[in-house]
This record gives structure tokens, sequence and C-alpha cells, in this order.
């Protein structure tokens, strides 16, 4: 059942957004991003505590013991229950006192087992790496409205469907607010439709690992998942997806906190989100460990120092470069490893050291789709038009259809009728993707060897292109009443030309928004990816004006990153 569909408690949902406007005009957690942490850390902490019991109630069963990671005074019954609420001194602050001063430090130095790490990671300072020192999390600066809070939460019965997900939805909507009212937060929040639709075309399969790294709030992870959890039918299946099928990585405390919320309330109890740094892995040679899916919209526009960049063949400051060379290296060495990823479009079309990781892409996988999206589909965060990279291990095309192994479908997602960029206002939805669906259907049966190829060639679409209006231009004349001699083939007219040619020109037949590219042509370009739809010349459509500033935005990124090279080389002396 989709989520979209279960049932929910609208009083439980009108209680949450009362939390976030209580949270809301507190002196100390009034921003959006300050409040959806607050309300992040006391879920995750009544979740946990829950999760605790019952793993509890099992070890009992089994006439095993079990240690809880929340013992003592950090056991949210201690200190958070109805009954522990009710002894704490609110005109003297006392709530408050004791999570600054005990629960927050409690939290950040636990140790002994995976989970207990885990949680430490959470609350410990991301900038020292010191579990003694707790990162900043937001707590309330009034003891009665911390209260009020938590009473609220009390009252979630996780152990009902439709509280359950009622929380779910009301953590997914509160994200996507965090996303629109705060430009800073864009780096945690992926639109959902985009993930959607990458899930659906990756569609991941029970047995198989998954992995983001940088998962944000884990969008992509807690798609997966509702994708997977369908295919579930034995316990021995339930317990996979439960522990050994998704992995995340995050740098930032938040994030990590964030994502494993998310994952938890999407019904995966112990998910592996670790929070470290993924660039700082050594990815030259050999990795630690593979994944068979990889699913992510790494960070872009950032800029790397000379230590990260050490730790790949091909260097550059480029955050979104280094990202890709991590999933190229991370992918299993398996027939139907696969990946997506979000990339900005300067990576389809700058050279130098994009153009070296551009070619291990095409000669060692099979790059089998690239979407192209408009602009505005991350607004308000940014701008920068991005597309969409598709691609897989080389074996399982060779052995479906050899054929398609030098073949790229792209597709150029259009923008709806009368719009001119998506925005916050005019946010990009599912529907916007249903033809991209159904043309993948298409190009995913031609993969598997199922038909014939559905799409024509880039080159053969310009050809019927130009012998259409050689045509059309003679026509046009003639319906003027002007004198006019039919067009003439000209000699070195290719194949495709001469044949559009002979049948007079006819419109090329639609659909308008995809076509393929063969791997020589894409090579003969410098490995320039960029979508040049053939469909559209000069004579169908110009660029829209958004369109070319975001990608005199993404060429402004260029020419920075090629003046900073310049300006060290300078500035070390050399000529």
């Amino acid at each position: 059942m989709n989520i979209a569909t279960r049932p929910i408690n609208e009083n439980l949902s009108n209680e949450m957004w009362r939390a976030c406007d209580i949270l809301r005009r507190d002196n100390n957690v009034g921003g959006v991003m300050a409040y959806t942490e607050h309300i992040a850390w006391l879920l995750f902490l009544k979740f946990l505590d829950l999760e605790e019991k019952k793993r509890a109630e099992e070890a009992a069963f089994r006439g095993q013991s079990y240690t809880p990671v929340l013992q003592g005074d950090l056991a949210w019954d201690a200190w958070a229950s109805p009954e522990a609420l009710e002894k704490w001194n609110s005109s003297r602050g006392e709530l408050v006192a004791f999570v600054r001063g005990r629960l927050l430090p409690g939290l950040a130095s636990l140790s002994g087992s995976p989970l207990a790490n885990t949680v430490a990671k959470l609350f410990s300072d991301e900038s020292v790496g010191d579990q003694t020192v707790v990162r900043n999390v937001p707590v309330c600066a009034s003891d009665y409205n911390l209260k009020e809070v938590i009473d609220i939460i009390n009252r979630i019965d996780f152990q009902r469907e439709d509280d359950f997900f009622t929380i779910t939805r009301f953590y997914e909507d509160l994200l996507a607010r965090m996303g629109q009212e705060n430009q800073i937060a864009g780096e945690f929040h992926t639109p959902r439709p985009v993930i959607r639709f990458m899930v659906e075309v990756i569609d991941p399969q029970i047995g198989e690992t998954v992995y983001d790294p940088a998962c944000g709030s884990a969008g992509f992870l807690a798609q997966a998942y509702l994708h997977m959890e369908k295919q579930v039918r034995t316990v021995e299946q339930e317990e996979t997806l439960q522990q050994s099928t998704f992995y995340g990585q995050e740098k930032k405390g938040l994030a990590a906190l964030l994502g494993t919320m998310n994952l938890v309330l999407h019904g995966v109890t112990a998910p592996n989100i670790y929070r470290r740094n993924t660039l700082e892995e050594d990815v030259k040679t050999s990795v630690s460990e593979r994944f068979d899916i990889i699913l992510t919209n790494p960070p872009f526009g950032g800029k790397e120092g000379a230590h990260i960049q050490n730790n790949f063949n091909i260097q550059s400051n480029a955050t979104e470069l280094l990202f890709l060379q991590h999933v190229l290296k991370k992918l299993k060495n398996t027939p139907n490893a696969r990946a997506a990823m979000v990339v900005p479009e300067g990576t389809l079309f700058r050279g130098g050291a994009f153009a070296e990781v551009k070619k291990i892409l095409l000669d060692d996988f099979h790059l089998f789709a690239v979407v192209s999206l408009p602009p505005g589909v991350f607004s308000p965060y940014s701008d920068v038009k991005t597309a969409l990279l598709f691609f897989q291990r080389v074996d399982r095309i060779l052995e479906k259809n050899p054929l398609a192994r030098d073949e790229v479908w792209y597709y150029e997602l259009p923008l709806p009728e009368g719009l001119k960029k998506f925005s916050k206002g005019s946010p990009i939805a599912d529907q916007h993707f249903d033809e991209a669906r159904a043309l993948w259907q298409e190009w995913k049966a031609y993969l598997q060897g199922k038909r014939e190829r559905p799409f024509a060639f880039a080159g053969e679409i310009r050809d019927q292109w130009q012998a259409h209006w050689d045509w059309q231009a003679y026509r046009e004349k003639l319906e003027r009443g002007e004198q006019a001699d039919p067009p003439l083939c000209p000699p070195d007219a290719s194949p495709d030309y001469r044949r559009a040619f002979e049948a007079q020109g006819p419109r090329p037949a639609p659909p308008y928004t995809c076509w393929v590219e063969r791997l020589d042509d894409l090579r003969a370009r410098g490995y320039d990816l960029s979508a040049r739809n053939p469909h559209q010349s000069e004579r169908v459509a110009l660029p829209r004006p958004a369109e070319i500033t975001a990608s005199l935005l993404e060429r402004q990124r260029e020419l920075a990153a090629l003046l900073e090279r310049l300006h060290q080389m300078v500035s070390n002396g050399e000529e």
C-alpha cells in the first residue's frame, strides 16, 4: 500500500504540527531547521526506547538477557515519561538543564556496541570528531515548551498502524517544509518525484544491497525500502531487508539524524547510516565494500582540498566529480550492479578531468540512460540545470542485447505548457514523469532483448528534420504562389537523409523528447554527454531564458574553478 493511501490519524497529525508551532515560538528553536531537528531527535529517542523494550522482550522470550543502550537516567522513561515530566520543576528550568547538562553529553559519549556508537555519532561534535564534545543540538529555552512537546510525543502509539503512518507522513512533510523554507536545507532534500522515478528505473530487488554515499535525509534509501517491501514473502527476506540491505554515509550530524529517523519511520528498524566524510575513503585501488545498487544526489558546487583529492586517481577539486569516481569504484563487480545519480549539467559537458572520468564511465560501464531535467527542479536551493545518469556493469547488457552496449537513451523532460521553470510555487510532481516512465518501459524491453530498438539515433533524426525543412521551404513558396523549383538531394547526403528526401520530407514522428546516441559519437565530441535534442533545431525552438541563465550559472562555476587553479599557479611562482 502506498504511504499516500494508508490510514492517517488526523488528530495526531494536528497535534504534531501544534508541536512545531510550540517550538517555533520558543526563543531558542524558532527557525525551521532548528525545530525540525528538535522534533527529530525527540522522535528518535522515543522510537529507540520502544525498540529497546521490544528487543528486551524478545530476548526474555528466548531465555536470554538484553542490555539496553540507554540505561539509568538516559532511558526515556527516566526523564520523559508522563510521570517523570511531573517531577521536573519548570519554574527553575530543571528539564532543560538536565537535557543540556546530562542527556546530550551522555548520548554523545555512548560506546560498547554498534548501536551505541551510532547514537554517539549523531550527538557528538562533527567538527572535532570527539565524543566528549556535544554538537550544537537545538534545545528549547523554555521548560514549559519542552514538556508540552514531549507530552504530545508520549501520546504516539507506534504499534498502531494509523499512528505510525501519520508520523511517517508528518515527518516527510516536515522535511519538505524545511527544504522549502530554508535554502541551506536543500542539501538534505531531493524532490520526492525525482527519487521515485530513479528508484523505479533501477528497480532494486530483495537480496541486493542499496547504498547512498551522501544520504542526507535518506530519501533514496527510504523510497528503495518502500519499493522492495512489496516483494517480501518470507521472514528471512524481511530480516534481510531490515538488517543488511540499506547503507548510507553522511558527513553532517544533522543530516545523519534526519536520515536515520526517516528510515526508522519508514519501517527500517536497524538503518546502517554512518556519519563520516565519504570522500575521505581512498578509492585509487581497491575499496573495502561494494554494493549492488547506488542511488544518490551528491552535493555539487563544493571544492575539496588536496588531501581529499589524493584519494582519487583523477584529481579535481569539484565535489561532484569526486563523488562520481567514488560511485564507479563502489559498484560491485557483478553482472547486474547498477547506479543512478543526480549531476549538475556541467558534469555532462565539461572537459579536462571531467572528460577523463566520463571516458571511464563509457568504457567500463554501460550508460543506458541520461534524463535531462529542466531548470528549477531543485528550486529554491539552486537553479542550476541537472541531469540523471543511469549506468550498470556491462555484463548483463552483453548477455541480453549486445547491440545496445554502444547506445545511450536520452530523454529531455519537458516543462508543462505555460511554465517557464519549476519553482517553489510550481514544483515538479510525479505526473511530470508520466511520459518518461512510459518511454523507459519501451527502452527497457529493448535492453532486455525483447523488441527492436524503439527510438531513432540522433543523427538519423537530424537528417529527417533537415529533409523535412528542405521540402517544407519549397511547399511554403508554392502556398504563397511563388515560382519555385523542387529541392535537390545533395550527392553526399547520408542514407537517412536520402530516404526522408525521397519521401518528400515527412515530419518526423513523435515523441520529440527522446533519442539515442552512439558511444562513438559521444567519444568524438570529447565525451560531452550534454543532452542535444535533435528534434530542437533553431527552426523548432530557441532555448528558454531560464535554460540560458542556468547554463550561464554552470559556466560561471567552471570559470571560477579555472581562475582558482590559475591563481594557485601564480601564487606558487609558476608560469
